[in-house]
């Protein structure tokens, strides 16, 4: 496969967007969406190929994992009709596998995420019992090289206190108190546009998979390692 690049005039376009986010505007310029709208499934596509080289992603394409840019301002404070920016993401296939990929691509706010964006009651519960009895795992990967080099530290919401049912004086409250799993990598205009943008990406989210196979076991798994899916 040809190596995708993002190019300059997606992003052009992104910018002319931000500036002239109305219907009139975007008429006038759809070809130049659709053509920065190709450039970033080419992107996509190749991502999901080297990503398949060792996860197992489920997305068939890239188009079918690119998010509208269309704003649904029914349900939005945001008025404007067009949300100026290309973002998609990547699933983990199968039950067994647990976890998602994020890419967000908008001048001034271009990043990467991965992790546990919406874990349901179930799964939150057992998350944080997991991190009351093994606290050291969990700084252990958390604390990883790889992990520290690209992405600092865990993000996502937290409780304002501590979940009922757990000490509050526990060592790794800190972590409980998390409602989301959430690891960011940021990026500056000129990486996007880099010749290797998408193999940076590639091995940034290589770079995870020690959280998520460890996720993946917890989540599949009952207290006393029994396998439940």
């Amino acid at each position: 496969m040809k190596d995708s690049i993002i190019l300059p005039s997606s992003i052009a376009f992104l910018n002319n967007l931000e500036t002239n986010n109305n219907r009139e505007w975007f008429a006038e310029n759809k070809e130049r969406y659709i053509a920065a709208q190709s450039n970033i499934i080419g992107v996509i596509d190749q991502l999901i190929v080297l990503m398949n080289a060792h996860d197992a992603i489920e997305n068939a394409s890239g188009k079918k994992s690119l998010y509208r840019i269309y704003n649904d301002v029914r349900f939005s404070k945001d008025k404007l009709p067009y949300k100026p920016r290309f973002a998609f993401s990547l699933q983990r296939a199968t039950k067994l596998k647990r976890g998602g990929y994020y890419v967000n691509i908008q001048p001034g706010n271009n990043f990467l995420a991965c992790g546990f964006f919406s874990p349901n009651p179930e799964d939150l519960k057992r998350i944080r019992k997991d991190i009351e009895l093994n606290p050291a795992a969990w700084s252990k990967i958390l604390n990883s090289k790889p992990i520290k080099d690209n992405f600092v530290e865990l993000a996502g919401n937290k409780v304002p206190t501590f979940p009922k049912g757990f000490p509050k004086d526990h060592e790794a409250i800190d972590l409980i108190r998390h409602k989301q799993f959430i690891l960011r990598h940021n990026f500056t205009d000129q990486e996007v546009v880099d010749p290797g943008f998408v193999y940076t990406v590639n091995e940034i989210f290589k770079s995870v998979r020690p959280f998520f196979d460890y996720m993946s076991f917890v989540l599949t798994t009952d207290l006393n390692g029994e396998t439940i899916v």
